[in-house]
């Protein structure tokens, strides 16, 4: 009787081991398990660049998403220890937050917490026209189109600048956005930008310039902007336009002939288009036009406001994104007709 108690006895006992055994193996294969999920990076793609996480989502939610999005195969159990390890459950920020290659689940929560949404960048590239601003940004991914519908008053008052003429008056530059943000957030930055810009270089202007408004020089910017690319030549060609203001000559620029024409222009300007008068024809009008042409860099509103010294009155385009300086006629004449007819000497 007693060596079937101690049988019995032995048998429990060993059972429980097993019992034990088995419950120790399991949490050692669950913390081995939960670590490999930690250090696993997640499965992103083209076609999930990124997780849209709503106001109020719960981190359930945001796993559930992550699971529809095929991203991540793990419950929420394991996203709920890391983010209790991490001790960033229930801070979790609403936004959109990028899903780059490599990113593990412990990068994710830890964005999620400091509010790190995805950025975009938009570029206003020197030199675009309004027009060519209106259509880049209506094309922006990810941007809220507030401005569709409105025309140009429309929407500069919407941004607080009313009665104001679009053009030349947003700074070239690259702006961060976020889902949300809208072209209004933009051009509303871009143009704030501008205006800080310009403030400060009219006020470190050369002195005695044929300019009488830092409006003046944007537009003068803008000529600039559009005649060259290159730095080595903007100030040579402010130069040329303040010495033709100055004696009052016209300036007589294709560019500001090109933007009077509007969507008229095919790509060519013809002589017809040059006596054609517009009130942007430099050929037909003296002064500046009655507005900027594009939205003009940093460097080509310095160069207006620090143009080059010297008697050069002319300029050629050589063919090669290079002009040639002339300061009289009978010189300008010969580089026209050896740069411009191909018949030099």
């Amino acid at each position: 009787m007693k060596r079937l108690k101690l049988r019995g006895r032995a048998w429990w006992r060993g059972l429980i081991v097993l019992v034990l055994l088995a419950v120790a193996a399991s949490l050692v294969y669950g913390w081995m398990d939960y670590q490999r999920f930690v250090r696993t990076p997640l499965t992103v793609s083209v076609q999930t660049p990124s997780i849209d996480v709503a106001r109020g989502n719960s981190l359930r939610d945001v796993v559930a998403q992550l699971r529809e999005q095929h991203v991540t195969s793990t419950g929420p159990l394991y996203w709920r220890v890391l983010a209790e390890q991490l001790r960033v459950a229930g801070r979790l920020h609403a936004g959109e937050y990028a899903l780059p290659s490599g990113m593990t689940p412990r990068d994710l929560l830890l964005n999620m917490a400091a509010g790190k949404v995805l950025q975009r960048n938009f570029t206003i590239v020197d030199g675009w026209n309004f027009r060519e601003l209106r259509q880049a940004l209506a094309k922006a991914d990810r941007l809220r189109q507030d401005a569709a519908g409105l025309d140009d008053a429309g929407l500069m008052a919407k941004i607080g600048a009313s009665g104001e003429m679009p053009e030349g008056r947003f700074l070239p530059e690259t702006y961060a956005y976020v889902k949300g943000d809208s072209d209004l957030d933009i051009l509303r930055r871009a143009h704030a930008a501008m205006t800080r810009m310009l403030d400060t270089l009219w006020a470190q202007r050369d002195k005695d310039l044929p300019l009488a408004t830092p409006y003046d020089a944007l537009i003068l910017a803008s000529i600039v902007e559009k005649e060259t690319g290159r730095a080595d030549e903007r100030p040579r060609i402010a130069g040329v336009f303040v010495r033709r203001l100055q004696t009052r000559m016209l300036l007589q620029t294709d560019p500001t002939v090109i933007y009077g024409m509007g969507e008229s222009y095919a790509g060519n300007i013809h002589k017809s288009d040059l006596t054609t008068d517009t009130p942007y024809n430099t050929y037909t009008r003296q002064g500046l036009p009655p507005t900027p042409i594009a939205m003009p860099g940093k460097p080509a509103i310095e160069a207006a406001l620090h143009p080059a010294a010297g008697s050069e009155l002319y300029f050629v385009a050589k063919g090669d994104g290079t002009h040639v300086f002339s300061s009289t006629l009978d010189e300008h004449n010969r580089n026209v007709a050896c740069y411009q007819l191909k018949r030099c000497p």
